[in-house]
């Protein structure tokens, strides 16, 4: 009988500790892109932070919006979002984030980048993610294709000579401009002006001019 009471005793501590464990919230920073519903290239792209407490998730974003996310149902991923919509979790970036799919939106929650964005104090133009894969062939002395990839973000198109040694093209939804002076290349959204990346890059040290 004492056995079976100091078993009990044990579980109930061990029940104990593992929901103080769970109660603590586990919160990082991370990298968000949100895509619109149905859409393939994300419309911002910024520091967040990521919070997970007792299954519930918590997204904020650096523009001060939150999503708050509740488990829902007995499968794990399942959510109901602050305004009580469904929502899910979605596999496909491994160990380098999570995806979240929510009624008008998704956010692609990157782990990478965080180390990064905290060691910086510039503004936002200067905290892009990491330098995209980019590759750059002139058709002429006054265009350049260019393939621009990195995780979901992908421009293919053709950047046309505007002034000087200042290149730019638009897919409709973002726009690349390219200074070839400065060796340097801006993407923003060509609706709402935010910036995606900032990096230095030349196409004639790559000897394709």
């Amino acid at each position: 009988m004492k056995l079976a009471n100091s078993l009990l005793a044990m579980a109930a501590a061990i029940a104990s500790c593992g929901i103080t464990d769970i109660a603590l919230a586990d919160t990082v920073n991370a990298r968000c892109d949100l895509y619109p519903k149905g859409e393939d290239r994300a419309t911002s792209s910024s520091p967040c932070t990521f919070s997970q407490r007792q299954g519930a998730v918590s997204i904020q974003l650096k523009n001060g919006k939150r999503y708050e996310l509740t488990p829902a149902g007995d499968r794990p991923g399942n959510y109901r979002d602050q305004n009580g919509r469904e929502a899910y979790r979605q596999e496909g970036l491994g160990d380098r984030g999570q995806i979240y799919r929510l009624a008008n939106e998704s956010i692609y929650v990157y782990w990478s980048n965080a180390a990064a964005s905290n060691q910086s104090s510039q503004p936002s133009s200067s905290q892009a993610s990491k330098i995209p894969s980019t590759k750059m062939t002139a058709r002429n002395a006054n265009q350049i294709e260019v393939q621009i990839t990195e995780g979901e973000f992908n421009f293919s198109g053709v950047l046309t000579r505007t002034s000087g040694n200042k290149f730019s093209g638009s897919d409709g939804r973002v726009r690349v401009m390219y200074d070839r002076e400065k060796a340097r290349v801006v993407i923003i959204n060509e609706a709402t002006g935010t910036e995606f990346y900032n990096y230095q890059y030349t196409d004639v040290n790559e000897g394709n001019l």
